[in-house]
């Protein structure tokens, strides 16, 4: 067997009809679409029409909107801390910052700020400055001996 002498197995493709060939093709004249009306026209995109109703999307109430100046944070588990430690990507004698974090290929870019979460464990003892992280994670650099700086202090809860 040859590279030229390879096909399919009889049946397995199947040729796609070509519409308004002529009558004899069978998909003709009107090429499937029936007779007249809007939907046999072409340039026709009716999607959400509904016949002149005001149509469903419009209908139902609208919640909420998408703040354009939000805060976007590079997300770091304690698994991924650990890997880069091992790896000997990350000194754990200086203090490890977005931007030993992206030296270290642990993050790709520091956007606002880099959070720590949790996810694996965490062996090392790292003296990190972060943006923030989770309450857990956070726990647990400390209990491996480490020390984390927030630059971003957290909103409280209460209503002063």
């Amino acid at each position: 067997m040859r590279l030229n002498e390879l096909r399919d197995n009889p049946g397995a493709v199947k040729e796609r009809t070509r519409v308004g060939r002529g009558i004899g093709s069978g998909k003709g004249k009107t090429g499937g679409r029936g007779v007249k009306g809007q939907k046999s026209r072409s340039g026709v995109a009716i999607k959400g029409f509904e016949g002149g109703q005001m149509p469903l999307h419009q209908r139902l109430p609208k919640r909420g909107f998408t703040k354009p100046n939000r805060a976007r944070y590079a997300e770091v588990t304690l698994e991924r801390l650990q890997t880069a430690v091992d790896a000997k990507k990350l000194d754990t004698t200086k203090t490890v910052d977005a931007a030993a974090l992206v030296e270290a290929g642990v993050v790709r870019r520091a956007l606002d700020g880099v959070r720590v979460i949790g996810g694996g464990e965490l062996k090392a003892k790292l003296d990190l400055v972060v943006a923030g992280g989770s309450k857990p994670a956070l726990a647990a650099v400390e209990k491996a001996g480490g020390k984390v700086t927030v630059l971003i202090p957290a909103k409280s809860d209460s209503k002063d």
